[in-house]
């Protein structure tokens, strides 16, 4: 397969227009409907009110929670890998109340993700094995406000590693005895490749599509692997130093 650094695929790109802006009400309730099943919301400000609905997962129900708010914006990410950001602001009367989102035209985020799967390794140096299993993150990229974890798990064992749970969150470098660890869970905007089970005597390619951050000099992100009913648990501690070194994709094109 092509790695997406060296020769990019053929993908059509056609840009977005100007972002329409989203005006809500305290009395009465916006619709916005996507057409993908949405994956994330992220809220400007807590003065946004949202409901996903259980039975259509594709449609997000808004409201204010005060009058004349300050503008703001509202993120969602669907399951296509594609990321929707709105600006928002109160109006007595709204003058729309259901919103029919589009396709997003531009390349989502799942095209990247996937495409980075398969590229060799351009980072050294964070690792961590437990009894012939290893993790590794064999790169960082990035494409606008988007990074990208490329992660080998690569299982030298004779028995399946089945992963439980893979987690992504900021902590603290040194811990008090005092006080408590301070965590941050991060939410992963897109993830590709298996991460349900690495086969005896084989790798997993996964790579992980997470907002642009940067981390204090104090923390680290750290990157969580479980084994299911097992002990061979991985942690990956990713320091700022690699993050501000990431690779920046082309547009695909």
């Amino acid at each position: 397969m092509k790695y997406l650094i060296i020769i990019v695929s053929s993908c059509l790109l056609q840009l977005l227009g100007k972002a329409q802006t989203v005006q809500i009400s305290t009395d009465k309730t916006t619709t916005l409907v996507f057409p993908f099943s949405i994956r994330h919301v992220d809220r400007g400000t807590k003065d946004i009110l949202i409901q996903p609905i259980k039975d259509a997962d594709n449609i997000l129900l808004i409201k204010a929670a005060t009058k004349d708010f300050h503008f703001t914006n509202l993120s969602v990410v669907t399951t296509d890998g594609s990321v929707y950001a709105f600006p928002v602001q109160y109006a007595e009367a709204p003058t729309i109340w259901i919103y029919q989102i589009p396709v997003q035209q531009q390349v989502p985020i799942s095209e990247y993700a996937k495409g980075i799967a398969d590229n060799p390794l351009t980072l050294r140096g964070i690792h961590a094995h437990s009894w012939d299993v290893e993790g590794k993150v064999a790169g960082i990229y990035i494409k606008d406000n988007t990074v990208y974890y490329q992660l080998w798990v690569t299982n030298n064992s004779p028995l399946d590693y089945d992963i439980d749970f893979l987690r992504f969150y900021i902590r603290d470098k040194h811990k008090s005895k005092r006080t408590a660890t301070q965590e941050n869970e991060l939410q992963s905007l897109f993830i590709a490749g298996n991460i349900k089970q690495v086969k005896a005597y084989n790798k997993n390619s996964i790579v992980i599509a997470l907002d642009k951050f940067t981390i204090p000099d104090a923390k680290y992100l750290a990157i969580e692997i479980n084994e299911k009913n097992g002990g061979r648990h991985l942690l990956l501690r990713v320091h700022n130093n690699k993050i501000i070194k990431a690779i920046t994709l082309p547009d695909l094109q």
